[in-house]
């Protein structure tokens, strides 16, 4: 029953004294009728919550005595008054309102109010509390859906498949629009298409029931889709707050951040229905700002706050974070498998311990074999992650080339995609994508210059392998960059960069083995001097070689410019 209370107008239209005969007048005034009160019904109709409350906030206090009619009528006015701010999003006011309506009077006879508490309690992420308040809740199918989402919440798997099964055989429309929404969240977007197709064949004036299906086809990467069944909606409901949030979400998938943002930005702080997921969804529209400001308290309210700020703290480089936040979560979709996977590769990675790749290794092949995920670019992305964290490069690039022309301009992944080519001796193209790169982030990583410097060597550029090392720090990074580029450049038979750098190498540890290297190069760097070869010699010619030897500490280095001196035609 809705409240429905408005001043009536007391005062009538006067008749006008006559003015004389035609003028009119008194007929004109008891021809304007005074506009009828609006009620409340009018304003639940429109949506209007905030005008709801107000309306009803008046009618509470326009009594001056407190009768028992009275106050029976107070507890109604404030019930409704607890509706429209659940209806506004504001749950927390709604919880402790229903709350004071509950201890104001014991009488609660079918339950209503226990049910209003479970169901602010469950939008607010009190599952168990919730729960608990059940047994005297009132048996109406909003018990039934109110308990079958909250089987589901807490993983009461047995009670969740017994209430499944009582959904399945309803006729109610609540009913399966509840049972779509369960198979929306368990990923089973497919299922909820087909229950929600069913319900609009019969039920076409039922115009929101477009709005569960455009998310669905998000879900499903089907964005142009997604748009498309949405607008049907729109051009009715162009005010509707879900629906706009779903505009957004499809312009940041197929535009970017700042055009998904102005949809939102105008509606996101007027404490309307939905202002948490507003705000979550501008942190990840803003790429994160204010991602520890607003996504901690969001975290048992909205489930992507916690995929999101493990995401936030992966890109900050506190993989320790990002593992609290994921250990405990069981995934029960292929991105919530994916960003397990690489949480646990990027601790694996950080404490060099095998099992966290092994667990990784998990997670995402069985994203990328399941038949549903196999084909699509997530899909294939994981499985490629696999093979990688596995070293079957070649099965890594059968996968990135399926998908490359989704990410030519993509850094992350042409990165990944160049240390694979560089690893299946694809050298020239792993150079070329290295240098298309332009994250300062990424260029400025040990294993970005370790892979670069070993492409250039590779393709006869061994300078700008050395170019590498110089403009970087000295550190224990430097030094097995420098180790790397020594070794490669010999086995290059790039001589003379082979003699910089095991030069620099025996300067900083004058081991044997850096000596034996540096010899060995400068024979190589004579050989191609003597044999006029097109690489492996200084551009200075011998003279830089003699300088070279005569700077090294080894006695062999003098009776090495001896010899060479001796010999010093043959290398002209």
């Amino acid at each position: 029953q809705i409240l429905s209370r408005g001043k009536t107008d007391s005062a009538s239209s006067r008749n006008a004294t006559s003015g004389g005969t035609g003028s009119g007048l008194g007929v004109s005034r008891q021809a304007r009728k005074a506009p009828a009160p609006a009620t409340l019904e009018d304003f639940i109709i429109k949506r209007d919550y905030t005008g709801a409350r107000a309306f009803l906030e008046y009618a509470n206090e326009d009594e001056d005595e407190e009768t028992s009619a009275q106050a029976a009528k107070h507890r109604q006015v404030d019930q409704w008054i607890a509706f429209c701010n659940f209806h506004l999003g504001d749950y927390q006011q709604a919880l402790g309102q229903y709350k004071t309506i509950q201890q104001s009077s014991s009488d609660d006879p079918d339950g209503k109010v226990d049910l209003n508490l479970a169901v602010c309690m469950f939008y607010l992420g009190l599952y168990e509390e919730a729960q608990q308040l059940m047994t005297n809740a009132a048996d109406n199918p909003l018990k039934q859906r109110l308990l079958f989402h909250l089987a589901h919440k807490l993983g009461n798997d047995e009670e969740w498949s017994l209430l499944l099964e009582e959904l399945q055989n309803s006729a109610s429309l609540e009913q399966q629009l509840s049972l779509a929404s369960m198979h929306y969240m368990r990923a089973h977007y497919q299922e909820a298409i087909d229950v929600y197709k069913r319900v609009l064949v019969d039920n076409k004036d039922y115009m929101a029931i477009n709005v569960y299906l455009a998310l669905c086809f998000y879900k499903l990467d089907y964005y142009d889709m997604s748009q498309e069944v949405l607008d049907v909606y729109l051009g009715q409901h162009g005010d509707s707050t879900t629906a706009i949030n779903l505009k957004a979400c499809n312009r940041f998938r197929l535009f970017n951040g700042r055009v998904a943002e102005q949809e939102i930005k105008n509606i996101a702080d007027n404490g309307t229905f939905g202002a948490d997921l507003l705000r979550h969804n501008l942190v990840v529209f803003r790429n994160g700002e204010g991602a520890l400001r607003i996504l901690p308290g969001l975290l048992n309210i909205i489930p992507e706050a916690r995929l999101n700020l493990a995401i936030y703290y992966l890109k900050q480089g506190d993989v320790q974070e990002a593992h609290a936040l994921m250990k405990e979560l069981q995934p029960t979709s292929p991105h919530e498998y994916i960003l397990k996977g690489v949480v646990h590769a990027a601790l694996g990675q950080q404490l060099g311990s095998k099992e966290h790749i092994k667990t990784a290794q998990q997670n995402l092949h069985l994203v990328g074999s399941s038949a549903t995920e196999c084909d699509t670019i997530p899909g294939r992305q994981s499985m490629a992650s696999a093979f990688f964290l596995y070293e079957q490069f070649e099965e890594v690039l059968v996968y990135m080339n399926s998908i490359r022309s989704y990410f030519v301009n993509d850094d992350v992944f042409n990165y990944n995609f160049a240390q694979a080519k560089c690893a299946t001796g694809y050298y020239k193209e792993a150079e070329e994508l290295l240098i298309q790169i332009t994250d300062m982030d990424i260029k400025n990583q040990h294993t970005f210059c370790m892979v670069l410097a070993k492409c250039h060597i590779h393709c006869g550029h061994p300078e700008l392998a050395w170019n590498v090392f110089i403009t970087r720090d000295t550190n224990a990074e430097a030094f097995i960059l420098l180790q790397l580029i020594a070794n490669e450049c010999y086995k290059c038979e790039e001589f003379w960069v082979a003699v910089k750098a095991f030069d620099m190498l025996e300067k900083l540890d004058p081991s044997p083995e850096n000596w034996e290297g540096k010899r060995g190069a400068c024979a190589g760097v004579l050989f191609a001097l003597s044999t006029k070869a097109h690489k492996g010699r200084p551009g200075g010619g011998i003279s830089e070689v003699i300088g070279i030897l005569r700077d090294s500490s080894n006695s062999q280095a003098e009776a090495m410019i001896k010899t060479i001196r001796k010999h010093i035609s043959c290398f002209k």
